[in-house]
């Protein structure tokens, strides 16, 4: 099967540098699907969870909004922010979503109040990949988990 160069950069650093099958992205406009040989494109993403697979793998990112340049061979997303879920600190997210929310109860300024929802997003978005790719304990077929 053909594969494209991904490349997920943040002004900090590399994020994820592969070769993949598969791009699910979270564009402005909905989720947008990604395969080799795609037609280029520059379009802007949204806050949300990035997918990239490889065979039957996936890795999951939390970004916070961006761009996506699209080329037949190669995919780069310049993330605001970016994380890979396994990287991801829940506690941390946690608390960053009570701060955002916290905030955002008290009479702010329309920047600020700005601010503090971008801030609640992207914590929300952090937890639910962290949340949505945790290790998962799955009985072996023919079993169950209940008492019989």
């Amino acid at each position: 099967m053909a594969q494209m160069r991904v490349e997920i950069v943040t002004m900090e650093r590399l994020v994820y540098a592969d070769d993949v099958d598969m791009v699910l992205a979270p564009g402005v406009l909905g989720q947008l699907g990604i395969l080799p040989k795609h037609a280029p494109l520059i379009t802007r993403l949204s806050c949300g969870e990035l997918i990239a697979r490889k065979g039957g793998h996936e890795e999951a990112f939390a970004i916070g909004g961006g761009l996506m340049e699209v080329l037949p061979d190669r995919v780069v997303v310049l993330a605001d922010t970016a994380e890979a879920a396994a990287e991801i600190d829940v506690q941390r997210a946690e608390a960053a979503r009570q701060r955002a929310a916290q905030l955002m109860r008290q009479r702010l300024e329309r920047v600020d109040y700005v601010r503090a929802e971008a801030a609640l997003r992207r914590s929300l978005t952090r937890l639910r990949v962290a949340r949505r790719r945790a290790p998962r304990v799955r009985p072996p077929v023919g079993e169950s988990l209940g008492d019989d």
